[in-house]
């Protein structure tokens, strides 16, 4: 997703862009449907002598200015390739997700003293780079992920359309969540937390956005089976895969993003975006994001109690929610505006180029 929306962003720049990816995959399907141009190559794994010399050969005949891969496996094709024709275009990686593997044996140090520059989107990832990868701290910045503030704007949406079509009444404060039903999402948490609000309030709703991947409908069907468990289950509402994201946040009160431990924090963005104040788990990429108190509330991860107690602080004042949407929504302006985060991406491409 964020390869594609970056694509287009580039693009809409006027920048030029190819796509280097798998032939058939979802990243190239996506990527044609949207007319963006790809070239593909069948490298999936690490090892592939004849892939890098065919890819070696496209990299020549483009004359490409820079490289900037979204995957540090693919270094193991791109950089045999840079170096087969001696090329020394500029390669900038983007880490995106944690790893637990440590790589500072001398194949890795290799590939990495290639990369000009590695673009962690957080704190977090900053520092598990600099722990696990053989680079020096100066090659590593922050770089985060940016919304598109014309798409997820409350001055455009539909919140009637919304609450209309699930019969939520407009004294009815809706607590929502967006994600994939997956482990470690915080579902049991939230609902757990809609337990302990619902004996208090009887005026809520909690709208779980989402669907689970097919190889996990078993765990889907659990956490359904956990709100009737827990005597909410009139009260939550479960609206499958939806495309519509921002009238759906429209429709919420209050955010709610329990996960418990994300790189980042794309949905919790999008939320503040809408100018919905959100609770969610202090630890990880979401401290990066939220400043307590001010632009959002942090609970403790996997602590229902004090997750519910956040939340009642929301829904006892409208006038707080207001406060914090206001901020919230003021703060990805500042920081997260995907606009933005465009422009100082090419100002570092032109510095390394």
């Amino acid at each position: 997703m964020r390869t594609i929306q970056g694509a287009e962003q580039l693009l809409n720049k006027n920048l030029y862009v190819d796509i280097l990816c798998y032939p058939g995959s979802k990243i190239n399907l996506d990527a044609q449907k949207k007319k963006i141009n790809c070239i593909t190559i069948k490298a999936s794994g690490y090892f592939h002598p004849l892939q890098v010399v065919n890819l070696a050969g496209l990299l020549k005949k483009n004359s490409y200015s820079l490289i900037h891969t979204q995957f540090s496996k693919d270094l193991w094709v791109l950089v045999p390739a840079l170096k087969y024709i001696n090329s020394d275009i500029p390669l900038i990686l983007t880490k995106r997700m944690e790893s637990s593997i440590v790589k500072k044996d001398v194949l890795h140090k290799l590939l990495y003293r290639r990369v000009n520059l590695i673009l962690a989107i957080s704190n977090v990832i900053k520092q598990n780079v600099i722990q696990t990868c053989p680079v020096p701290e100066d090659k590593v910045i922050i770089h985060y992920n940016g919304v598109d503030l014309k798409k997820y704007n409350p001055e455009k949406t539909e919140r009637n359309r919304i609450r209309n079509e699930f019969d939520i009444k407009d004294d009815e404060i809706v607590i929502g969540m967006l994600s994939r039903i997956t482990y470690g999402k915080g579902y049991e948490e939230f609902l757990k937390a809609a337990g302990i609000l619902n004996k208090e309030f009887s005026n809520l709703k909690f709208l779980l956005a989402g669907d689970s991947s097919s190889d996990e409908k078993n765990y889907e069907q659990k956490i359904k089976n956990f709100a009737e468990e827990l005597s909410v289950s009139e009260k939550v509402i479960f609206t499958g895969f939806r495309d519509d994201t921002p009238d759906l946040l429209s429709a919420m009160d209050i955010f709610a993003f329990p996960s418990h431990a994300e790189s980042f924090g794309n949905a919790l963005i999008e939320a503040m975006a809408m100018e919905k104040p959100s609770v969610a788990t202090n630890s990880h990429g979401v401290l990066d994001i939220i400043n307590d108190g001010i632009t959002g509330f942090l609970f403790n991860k996997k602590d229902e109690k004090d997750f519910a107690g956040k939340l009642r602080l929301l829904i006892n004042s409208a006038g707080k929610r207001i406060e914090i949407g206001t901020a919230a929504r003021n703060h990805v302006l500042k920081n997260f505006d995907i606009e933005k985060q465009t422009e100082k991406l090419i100002d570092l491409y032109r510095k390394l180029i």
